[in-house]
């Protein structure tokens, strides 16, 4: 698992690579990209907890 301190580094690489101004961009589509990987991977979930009958 990533900690605070990996994150604080990949974020520091981050502004520094792609700048101030691309950087919230950059979490806004990495925060979708989440999202969406969270729903499909609830959505098998969901299928298998329907009672059996």
């Amino acid at each position: 698992m990533i900690g605070l301190p990996e994150v604080l580094v990949i974020l520091i690489i981050a502004l520094l690579v792609l700048g101030p101004k691309k950087l919230p961009k950059l979490a806004r589509s990495l925060g979708l990209a989440v999202r969406e990987y969270k729903k499909a991977v609830e959505k098998p979930k969901k299928k298998t907890k329907k009672p059996a009958g």
